[in-house]
């Protein structure tokens, strides 16, 4: 904890020597072994906020890994998660025992496990720790047995009350309408492998392949979140779709070419509805972040504030600013660069029931290991277009 703590201080340092540099030739040319400097400056920034960022997630890691462990503890542990336990080393016996006490209809010969409610629950548990979309989105269901989950939305809104006289009629809405998402149990899947002599210690075994689960769900779920097309995955934040975030809500006005400026991202918050601002929040690639550190506002200030205190966000524009490695960082003409908005009104995921797990036993014997095919079912997408900002750079 204190490790992070100690490089946010040192990169609120390191922002402050880039703004002084930046302030000192504001209105002047910048002499080459200042801009060196600059340049090793950033450079450092950027490697700085990489280890930050890879910390922070590595802290989630250890801390969902003691959660579990503690859980795991032989004597709290439910007969049934001790015998999935074992039933994931690939053993016959274990597997045959697991599948009669819960009467399973799938085959455990040919190696099939659905996992236990507890096991799918701290799974999911885990995602939400990871996955920075599922802590600032509403997340939502499971789907059950229905294999769709409707959310009904308002398409066009209706035209305001008019005052009429005492006696004359009253005025029919006729533009108001209404459509319907339809989040559906996608299929994401993963072939991950693990040591025979690690899933050897049954205790072990199970924290392991759920920590690994954790991770690989997360980074494609993030990149579906992010970039889905909406097509037997997700649909994602930063895909023009009349189903999502449509075009109309894209802001490139103030931008340019290849940069976002300070005129451009208030363009973009103040095209979001009031009510929407109050929970909302800027969701951006890394990259972004070194650009925006150096744009300033009519009165002079720093529009974006870096965290220097734990489990705190970035900030700008007065409202929390998020990273994701999957968000685009290509800056040039047209592109998209962030999404402002409110999140957990706007952005609902959706996860299916049940996890099902294929032990690989024999596959990778010749390295020691056995492999584990599992599938993930769930859906994402935008339900109020309205409720975003999409901030774009402006033609060439």
């Amino acid at each position: 904890m204190k490790k992070i703590f100690d490089m946010k201080q040192e990169r609120a340092e390191l922002t402050a020597s880039i703004r002084s540099v930046m302030n000192e030739f504001e209105n002047k040319e910048m002499p080459g072994e200042k801009k060196e400097e600059l340049a090793k400056l950033e450079a450092k920034f950027d490697n700085l906020n990489t280890r930050i960022t890879a910390e922070e997630k590595q802290l989630e890691r250890e801390r969902l890994a003691g959660e579990v462990a503690d859980k795991a503890e032989p004597h709290k542990r439910a007969a049934v998660q001790e015998m999935f336990a074992k039933a994931l080393s690939g053993d016959p016996r274990h597997m045959q025992e697991y599948h009669n006490a819960l009467s399973l209809g799938t085959d455990a010969t040919a190696g099939n496990l659905t996992a236990p409610m507890e096991f799918v629950q701290e799974l999911i548990k885990g995602l939400d720790d990871a996955i920075v979309m599922r802590q600032i989105s509403r997340v939502v269901g499971p789907i059950g047995p229905a294999q769709s989950l409707g959310y009904p939305y308002r398409a066009t809104e209706a035209d305001d009350a008019t005052w009429v006289n005492e006696n004359a009629e009253s005025v029919e809405e006729t533009s108001l309408t209404y459509g319907r998402r339809e989040f559906k149990p996608n299929r994401m899947s993963k072939i991950i492998k693990v040591s025979k002599t690690l899933v050897s210690h049954a205790p072990i075994a199970e924290n392991t392949v759920r920590e690994e689960m954790v991770y690989r769900i997360a980074a494609g779920g993030e990149n579906a979140y992010m970039a889905g097309n909406g097509t037997g995955q997700p649909l994602g934040i930063f895909t023009a779709s009349n189903d999502g975030i449509p075009t109309g809500r894209d802001v490139s006005d103030g931008n340019t070419a290849t940069a976002v400026t300070f005129d451009g991202l208030m363009n973009a918050k103040y095209s979001v509805k009031q009510q929407y601002r109050r929970n909302a929040a800027w969701m951006m690639h890394r990259d972004m972040f070194k650009m925006l550190a150096k744009i300033k506002d009519t009165d002079g200030q720093y529009i974006w504030q870096p965290s220097v205190a734990l489990n705190t966000p970035d900030t700008l524009l007065g409202h929390p600013a998020y990273e994701s490695e999957f968000a685009p960082n290509t800056f040039a003409a047209e592109k998209y660069v962030a999404v402002y908005g409110d999140f957990k009104s706007g952005y609902w995921i959706c996860d299916a029931d049940g996890m099902n797990i294929q032990v690989l036993d024999q596959l990778y014997a010749t390295t020691n290991q056995i492999g584990y095919l599992f599938d993930y079912f769930g859906d994402g997408a935008p339900v109020l277009g309205e409720a975003f900002a999409r901030v774009k750079l402006a033609s060439a």
